[in-house]
C-alpha cells in the first residue's frame, strides 16, 4: 500500500476481492502534443500577443515539466515575446507553495517565465462578472482577465461533490475570490434538510446543484482554450484533449468515467485502502477524497483501513474546530448564519464515521482522528489488524483498494 513517497507491504488471504480501476494507456507524448495545440492554435491565426496560462497546484499534478515547454515553445514559434506570457497558478482557497515546490511542479518554465501565485482573498484583485441564479457571485481575479489569449491546462479527475474537477474549476474556484468559493461550496448542503445535498456526488453534473452552479459560471467566464489531460494512476498524461466549451468538458469527463468509474455494487465487511500515495494523501482535504470513494465501498457497520499520511496536516487551519461545534444540527445551525471553508469535507467525514467504522493509517494526531470519528493506528500495526480482522470474520467479506483516489461510484 502507498503511503505518502513510501510503500508497506501488506498480505491477504486469497479471497480477498481487488478493487481497481481500468489503467488507461499512454496515447500522447510531447511530439503529438504540439500537433494538437497546432490544430487549435494555429500560427498566425488567433494568436495575440499576450498570453494567459492557467495551472493547477501541486494537489493536482498534471506531468507539466514535460508538457509546459512544449507548449511555451509553441507560443515562441507564433512570435509571441516570453515576456508577454504569464502563468496562473489557481490554489482557489489552497495554501501557496513554496519555492522548491513550484520548481518541481513545474520544471524550469518556473523559472523562466512570470507566474502570478492566485489570492483569493486579495480583495482588491477581482472583478465581478455576475451573479448566478443560485447566488453565487463570480468574482475572479482581474488579471486574468486582461489577456488576449487565455488557456488553462491540467488534468481531469472525478470530485466527491462538484462531480468532476479540472476544466472549468481553473478559472472558477481556482482563480476566484474567498467569498464566491464559499457562495458555490455551500451548495454541498441542503440547510433545510439539514442534509448533504443529495445530488452532489462523485461523477454526477445532472441534478447536482454545485455542479450545475459551476456550469452557469463557465458561460460568464471569458472565452478560452481548455486543455484537459487523462492521468494514470502514476500520474503521467496518457491523452490530452482541446475544446473551448461546456459540451467538450462534459465530452472528456465521460471519457474518464470509463476508465475510473466502478459499475459494481457489492459490498464489503472489511475494506483495506490507500489513497494511492501523496500528493493523494498531502493533506486531509486531499486525502478525504479517497476516504470517500473507499467508504462507499463498505457496508454499513463494517470497517475501513485506509493509508493516508497527510504529512502537511489538515490543510486548513480552521478546519477542526468545526467538530468541535457540537452535534450535526449545531454545525448546520451554524453554518446556515455563515458557511466555513470546508464545511462540507467535515459533515461528508461525519457522515461516513457515524456509519462505518474508520481506522486511519496517518501522521495526523489520535485527537485529530477522534475528533472525525475515526481511530488511528501505525503503519507496523496494519497487518496484524488485518490478520485478526479475518480471524473475527471468517465468513465476512474483504476488499483490497490500492488507489482509492481513482475509483469511484
Amino acid at each position: 500500500m502507498k503511503y505518502g513517497s513510501r510503500e508497506v507491504p501488506l498480505a491477504f488471504n486469497t479471497d480477498a476481492t481487488r478493487l481497481s480501476h481500468h489503467e488507461p494507456e499512454v496515447n500522447t507524448d510531447p511530439e503529438q502534443f504540439r500537433e494538437l495545440l497546432g490544430s487549435c492554435l494555429p500560427p498566425g491565426d488567433g494568436i495575440l500577443p499576450d498570453v494567459g496560462i492557467v495551472v493547477a497546484d501541486k494537489t493536482r499534478l498534471c506531468q507539466y515539466p514535460t508538457y509546459l515547454p512544449v507548449l511555451t515553445r509553441y507560443l515562441l514559434d507564433a512570435g509571441i515575446r516570453p515576456s508577454a506570457i504569464t502563468f496562473h497558478i489557481a490554489y482557489g482557497t489552497h495554501a501557496p507553495q513554496s519555492e522548491e515546490e513550484c520548481l518541481d511542479c513545474y520544471g524550469e518554465t518556473y523559472l523562466n517565465y512570470r507566474f502570478v501565485h492566485h489570492n483569493s482573498r486579495a480583495v482588491a484583485a477581482f472583478q465581478e462578472l455576475g451573479t448566478t441564479t443560485r447566488g453565487t457571485s463570480v468574482l475572479i481575479s482581474g488579471e486574468v482577465l486582461q489577456h488576449d489569449l487565455l488557456i488553462s491546462f491540467g488534468a481531469i479527475l472525478h470530485h466527491y461533490f462538484a462531480g468532476f474537477g479540472g476544466g472549468r474549476k481553473l478559472l472558477f474556484p481556482g482563480l476566484a475570490a474567498y467569498d464566491s468559493i464559499l457562495e458555490n461550496h455551500r451548495l454541498f448542503l441542503d440547510f433545510e434538510a439539514k442534509t448533504l445535498a443529495p445530488g452532489c456526488q462523485s461523477g454526477c453534473l445532472d441534478n447536482n446543484p454545485l455542479a450545475l452552479d459551476l456550469e452557469e459560471i463557465s458561460s460568464m467566464l471569458p472565452p478560452h482554450l481548455e486543455l484537459h489531460a487523462l492521468l494514470n494512476s502514476r500520474k503521467e498524461v496518457c491523452e490530452i484533449y482541446a475544446g473551448e466549451t461546456y459540451a467538450d468538458f462534459r465530452e472528456v469527463c465521460r471519457r474518464y468515467d470509463s476508465f475510473f468509474r466502478s459499475t459494481g455494487e457489492q459490498q464489503y465487511d472489511l475494506v483495506v485502502a490507500s489513497a494511492g500515495g501523496y500528493p493523494k494523501d498531502i493533506n486531509f482535504i486531499q486525502a478525504h477524497k479517497s476516504i470517500h470513494n473507499a467508504a462507499s465501498f463498505v457496508k454499513n457497520g463494517g470497517k475501513l483501513i485506509i493509508f493516508v499520511e497527510c504529512r502537511d496536516g489538515i490543510g486548513n487551519p480552521d478546519f477542526m474546530d468545526l467538530f468541535k461545534k457540537g452535534g450535526w444540527s449545531t454545525i448546520f445551525g451554524e453554518l446556515a448564519v455563515e458557511y466555513k471553508n470546508n464545511a462540507g469535507t467535515a459533515l461528508s467525514m461525519l457522515e461516513k464515521s457515524g456509519r462505518i467504522n474508520i481506522q486511519m493509517v496517518t501522521m495526523l494526531s489520535e485527537e485529530e482522528c477522534r475528533l472525525m470519528g475515526a481511530g488511528r493506528c501505525a503503519p507496523e500495526d496494519v497487518q496484524q489488524i488485518i490478520d485478526q480482522e479475518i480471524i473475527d470474520q471468517e465468513k465476512g467479506s474483504m476488499a483490497i483498494l490500492e488507489n482509492a483516489a481513482m475509483l469511484y461510484r
